[in-house]
């Protein structure tokens, strides 16, 4: 059994932004690998939380809709003091510094440029086996929907797989990024991979260490 399901480590809220896109496969995964999802709609239903979801959808969509409520300003704030995050496909994008197609709004968080639509349209959608080795020896099965690929990397990512000569997951300290949709075909990992790091997150707070003195 995973450290992300085993009983005893508590059920961290981890959110899902639920603003655009594929959300409810997201929080069902999450649901099912030990967290409590929680929808993200705006800046309210980030309080508490121990980590976020990004998942995939229209990125220009999905930065648009989340400007306007304030959720971006929002989330940007939580990044930048740790929150660990998971960007999936339009996630990616969202998670970016910059995007080769123009301006959109963006969080920034993570030091990469991504190419929207990198691997083609709706049309030329694909599902392969994929090697990532920091997630084990067993390939994930990865769903590409109208993909981006990361087209730089800061020297501070660590790029986990590569698909056609270029990057399609990659982790920066607590954020991590998939150009494809994990969710779609129950691959696990990257969602347990974001549990830990909440429960880290949680653990390590201060209030919380001083919560589990009393209580002892």
């Amino acid at each position: 059994m995973s450290e992300a399901a085993t009983p005893g480590f508590g059920r961290p809220r981890i959110g899902v932004l639920s603003v655009q896109g594929a959300f409810a496969e997201h929080a069902d995964l999450l649901t099912r690998v030990g967290a409590e999802p929680v929808d993200v709609r705006s800046p309210g239903d980030l309080e508490g939380l121990d980590a976020i979801v990004l998942p995939g959808g229209e990125s220009t969509t999905l930065g648009l809709v989340a400007h306007e409520s304030g959720l971006l300003d929002a989330l940007r704030d939580l990044l930048a003091g740790g929150l660990p995050a998971l960007g999936t496909c339009a996630g990616m994008i969202v998670l970016a510094r910059e995007t080769t197609g123009g301006a959109q709004p963006l969080l920034g968080g993570m030091d990469i440029v991504v190419r929207r639509n990198a691997f083609g349209r709706q049309r030329n959608s694909f599902e392969t086996g994929l090697a990532v080795p920091a997630m084990g020896a067993e390939p994930v099965d990865a769903v590409f929907i109208r993909a981006p690929w990361i087209e730089r990397a800061g020297a501070g990512v660590e790029v986990l797989a590569q698909y056609a000569g270029h990057g399609v997951a990659a982790r920066q300290g607590d954020l991590m990024v998939t150009a494809f949709h994990p969710e779609l075909s129950g691959e696990r990992r990257f969602h347990e991979w974001l549990v830990t790091r909440a429960r880290e997150r949680r653990e390590g707070a201060p209030e919380r260490r001083q919560d589990r003195v009393r209580a002892q």
